[in-house]
């Protein structure tokens, strides 16, 4: 039997994604109380959260190979957050927050099919 991602249990649950030192917090978006990760004693608050600029900003790459329908579309993958991001004038990653989830199931489906094409 195959199971598409939509069809699995949780798939449609959002995470907060807020994120210290890297880890996602794993409760719910809109929670209430400090964010965690579940798994370890990791807590914290709005104020202790990673600022949402990702560091990876200005690291040199060259567009990732495209799928099929041209998806990513000449951007990067970011090492750091792992977005894809377009490439500025100087041939460096340009500035954007740290990549917390796609925007919509389309663009979840095919970021999955890339990494099942190329991995990471």
């Amino acid at each position: 039997m195959t199971r598409t991602l939509a069809a699995l249990p949780g798939a449609a649950r959002r995470l907060c994604l807020s994120r210290r030192r890297g880890e996602i917090c794993t409760r719910e978006k809109g929670h209430r109380g400090l964010h965690h990760r579940r798994g370890g004693s990791l807590l914290w608050n709005d104020l202790q959260a990673d600022p949402p600029e990702c560091p990876g900003a200005g690291t040199i790459a060259e567009p990732a190979p495209t799928l099929d329908d041209g998806f990513p579309g000449g951007r990067a993958l970011c090492p750091v957050c792992w977005a894809f991001v377009p490439i500025g004038a100087g041939g460096g990653l340009s500035a954007h927050d740290t990549w917390r989830g796609d925007p919509t199931r389309a663009e979840a489906d095919r970021r999955r099919d890339w990494f099942n094409a190329y991995g990471w």
